[in-house]
């Protein structure tokens, strides 16, 4: 009864959907890129953070760029309480992200959010 289970849950409120969010986040945001992905960072003064996921039709099919967006999803997912609040964010899964597993990209992820400063 006293064990505490961490919720890693992705609310809808937590996600930029629309076209505009994403080109605001490209327009004033610095990327940071590694052979994996690209990780565009704006900071908010609301304390509140929103991630966006994306993947270009030069990745390939819409089957593999869904995979793509999945693996993104996924290691943001399990990763987010080492993510400052306050900034709204856009990762960007490059050629690479393809052949990769869950591992290989969170592994990306945390590197892309070191360079930034935004890791806890």
């Amino acid at each position: 009864m006293g064990v505490v289970v961490k919720q890693y849950r992705l609310p809808k409120q937590t996600k930029l959907c629309k076209n505009r969010s994403f080109q605001a986040v490209y327009r004033s945001g610095k990327s940071y890129a590694n052979k994996m992905a690209v990780l565009y960072v704006v900071p908010k003064t609301d304390g509140h953070r929103q991630i966006g996921f994306a993947a270009g039709k030069r990745l390939g099919s819409a089957v593999v760029r869904n995979r793509v967006k999945r693996l993104l999803r996924e290691a943001y997912r399990l990763n987010q309480h080492k993510i400052s609040q306050g900034v709204d964010l856009v990762l960007v899964g490059r050629q690479a992200m393809v052949e990769a597993d869950l591992r290989a990209a969170a592994r990306a992820f945390l590197d892309l959010c070191r360079r930034a400063g935004i890791l806890l």
